[in-house]
């Protein structure tokens, strides 16, 4: 006798309440600038929780970042999450920006530490006048307004971290300075995902622990993101894509299969939180929307999250 497979049903009055969210980045040219507007106009009716504009090293995009997020604030009606690290900056510049975000409306942070100023493989040394780490800047944001924040967790452990061990300990100090939310490094193994839930729980740390999911736009670009973060490429992922650099419509097929079978699983595992690493583009992300349910103007908003979001027993 089979199970029934929640994921069947999740386009029904009766279904949990799917939640989702979306990951940007600033444009760097006019061209990027309509690839990426065109991506928020595409997913804007599924009415997400909320989108996050990404900050590079350093506060290289910051002006790029504040750019985006006060044009999302001013034209659409999403909520947009303005990420920030504490990257070669002092704890003044940083205020700063913290400040200047709250003033333009802004009510969410993703408070990073974010990578050393030489890239992955440099160690990371602190602003001798700035935050130490994420912990820090969570609470220095916490300090300075009333916002939300939300930071980052890693199912195969942060490439600096001695051991995932070490690394739950930052995670919960994150928790403990005020974070309330937590978004995955993307992972192709849902297994990882459900391993680090269990270790998270079992240390006590109760917030949501939401999954970042990145739909393969790009398999040698997801390999190069993969090799800098730490996230493992299985062998079954690079055998789907293997003989088809020369075929687009193909591997965008594949892709679509790939994503819609880690997220329906997630799923049929009681996950019903989403957090989506559209690198700009929404055709893939909202095809995998609509199989979870979600419908322009159907009425279905994410609420306000829970903690009892993605909780396993």
């Amino acid at each position: 006798m089979s199970s029934v497979r929640t994921s069947r049903f999740t386009d029904t009055e009766a279904a949990p309440q799917i939640r989702v969210s979306f990951e940007f980045f600033p444009p760097k040219t006019a061209e990027m600038e309509q690839t990426l507007w065109e991506a928020i106009a595409r997913l804007a009716p599924l009415q997400p929780n909320f989108v996050s504009v990404t900050y590079g090293a350093g506060g290289s995009t910051r002006e790029r970042t504040h750019a985006t997020v006060k044009r999302i604030l001013a034209e659409t009606m999403l909520t947009p999450a303005a990420h920030l690290t504490c990257v070669a900056a002092t704890r003044g510049e940083i205020n700063a920006v913290i400040d200047a975000y709250a003033q333009a409306g802004v009510r969410h942070i993703v408070a990073l530490r974010g990578d050393p100023l030489g890239g992955i493989g440099e160690r990371f040394a602190p602003h001798p006048g700035g935050y130490r780490n994420a912990a820090d800047l969570v609470g220095g944001i916490k300090r300075i307004a009333d916002i939300e924040v939300s930071v980052s967790a890693y199912p195969e452990k942060h490439p600096d971290s001695a051991d995932v061990a070490a690394d739950i300990d930052m995670l919960k100090a994150k928790v403990d300075a005020g974070a309330s939310r937590a978004i995955t490094q993307f992972f192709f193994e849902n297994s990882l995902y459900f391993r680090y839930l269990d270790r998270v729980r079992q240390s006590g740390i109760g917030i949501p622990i939401v999954p970042g999911i990145l739909p393969v736009q790009n398999f040698k670009q997801t390999k190069n993101f993969a090799a800098r973060t730490g996230a493992s490429v299985p062998d079954w992922l690079a055998r789907r894509f293997d003989g088809l650099d020369d075929d687009p419509a193909t591997r965008k097929l594949i892709a679509a299969a790939v994503a819609a079978e880690q997220v329906l699983d997630l799923v049929d595992h009681g996950v019903t939180n989403f957090h989506f690493y559209t690198m700009n583009r929404a055709d893939l992300v909202y095809a995998i929307c609509h199989l979870l349910g979600l419908r322009p103007g159907n009425g279905r908003r994410a609420e306000p999250h829970t903690h009892t979001e993605t909780q396993r027993a």
